[in-house]
């Protein structure tokens, strides 16, 4: 991963790193991955979501149940996780309401 200069000299970021690490494959898993982008004064890790992340309407979930549990664990000096591009459930596209909808069946053909 790529980080900006300001974080990439920043004494949390390994262990910050190794906790993501610990999750992106589950983030991989639905076409996701985040970027670590910087750590405030006041220790909120700030993320950019990428991929399917970026657009997903589960992905608030994902990023305070997920992201931000695993990187609290093993860096309890973050206070908080946040993601600079999350879309608001409220700004998803029309049909996006956060709950998964299951797909029509597919009929079987008869031979």
């Amino acid at each position: 991963m790529t980080h900006s200069a300001a974080v990439e000299n920043h004494p949390l970021l390994p262990r910050i790193e190794q906790a993501l690490d610990t999750i992106r494959p589950y983030l991989a898993a639905d076409g996701g991955n985040v970027r670590v982008l910087g750590i405030s004064d006041d220790m909120v890790l700030q993320l950019e979501l990428l991929g399917a992340c970026g657009t997903c309407p589960m992905s608030p979930m994902t990023l305070k149940a997920g992201v931000e549990e695993s990187v609290k664990k093993a860096v309890p000096e973050i206070r908080a996780v946040e993601a600079i591009n999350l879309t608001p459930m409220s700004a998803q596209p029309a049909g996006q309401t956060g709950h998964p909808v299951s797909p029509a069946p597919v009929p079987t053909p008869n031979f």
